[in-house]
């Protein structure tokens, strides 16, 4: 028994030992490392597509008739190419832009409350007797004057009035006698530097323009009110006119003594003076201020609030595309037919003033 257990544990260590010294076995072999795959090159991200304009068959463009009619749609024409060509650079396809001249300057603001007119290139004092339905986006500047001075006699030294080189966001009425006897003795006394009476200016016949007219009706209003207590309306012998023009040809025929305007609209009548009037003297020479306003807020551009075109975005597109029209030397031509040089931005509060001008009208329409 002891022999079997002895000769079981001699195997064993045998195997055992037998185990520990058998060659180990062989390590794979290194393999050679893969070359680096070239990455594919990424595509490059593809532009955003531009966003296509906004397409608007048509925009209604008015303008008052503070010239003869004919003439301001001749004028303006090219208007209509420069403001589509703006405007399809600001996101705007205009098919057709049409410019109409409204009767009265009443009537172009009831056209932008009632969303017939998109735009209205119309004065201060119309904006904010519409200004329920009419909102103001851009206040033309214009070129100042020579003259700008509160006394009449300043006005009347028988040489023209020329344009300076600085600009104006306002501007002046004139009261302005014409070449009939009394339209004389009314500038003569002017002149003298003598103050007119009531019964001086009452006993003239005055061409006025529609009540909302700044230069034409609100502000020599107010310049009677603030001197005589009065206003237009207490006027014996005063006829509205439809246009400065025709009330130039009333002031050169000696229909009438004296005409409201804005400063100074003799010089858009240099010529007419002489041919269409048939005035012998120039203008200059048979023309005399006898009244002077305090300065009056300039034109705007006010767009209808009840248009179905008009947006915020439409609004902000309008106004970069009239200041860079009235940027260039082709736009500058086409305003100038209203004296306008070029726009800036507006705020309602611009024209707080002319709400002030308003009112007091009302007031005195009421009382009469």
């Amino acid at each position: 028994m002891k022999k079997t257990f002895a000769l079981l544990l001699s195997l064993m260590l045998c195997i055992a030992a037998f185990a520990g010294c058998s060659p180990a076995a062989p390590e794979p072999a290194a393999t050679e490392p893969e070359a680096p795959q070239a990455e594919a090159p990424a595509e490059a991200p593809a532009a955003p597509a531009e966003p296509e304009n906004v397409k608007v068959d048509k925009l209604n463009v008015y303008f008052v008739p503070s010239r003869e009619p004919e003439e301001i749609v001749t004028v303006t024409e090219p208007l209509k190419q420069l403001l589509k060509d703006e405007m399809a650079k600001l996101g705007y396809d205009i098919g057709e832009v049409v410019i109409s001249v409204g009767t009265t300057y009443e009537a172009v603001g009831e056209a932008l409350s009632a969303g017939t007119a998109d735009v209205g290139l119309i004065p201060g004092g119309t904006y904010v007797l519409y200004d329920d339905g009419a909102e103001v986006i851009l206040t033309a500047t214009r070129d100042g004057l020579s003259k700008d001075s509160d006394n009449a006699k300043d006005w009347n030294d028988g040489q023209p009035t020329e344009a300076s080189d600085k600009q104006a966001v306002s501007y002046r009425a004139l009261m302005i006698a014409g070449p009939s006897e009394k339209g004389q003795a009314l500038a003569a006394k002017v002149n003298a530097g003598e103050e007119l009476t009531w019964e001086d200016l009452d006993s003239a016949k005055w061409s006025v323009m529609g009540s909302s007219s700044p230069a034409g009706y609100i502000y020599p209003a107010l310049w009677l009110q603030e001197r005589y207590g009065k206003g237009i309306t207490d006027l014996k012998n005063a006829v509205q006119s439809d246009s400065y023009g025709s009330a130039f040809a009333r002031l050169a025929s000696g229909q009438v003594d004296v005409l409201l305007t804005y400063a100074d609209a003799r010089r858009d009548y240099v010529e007419k003076w002489n041919t269409e009037f048939s005035r012998k003297e120039s203008i200059w020479a048979e023309t005399n201020v006898i009244g002077v306003t305090a300065p009056i807020y300039n034109d705007t551009v006010s767009v209808s609030k009840t248009s179905p075109i008009m947006d915020d975005a439409m609004i902000a597109a309008l106004q970069d595309a009239f200041i860079n029209i009235g940027n260039t030397e082709e736009g500058k031509a086409v305003i100038a037919i209203y004296s306008h040089n070029g726009y800036q931005k507006a705020l309602p509060e611009d024209y707080d003033n002319e709400r002030a001008a308003q009112k007091l009208i009302l007031e005195l329409s009421n009382a009469n």
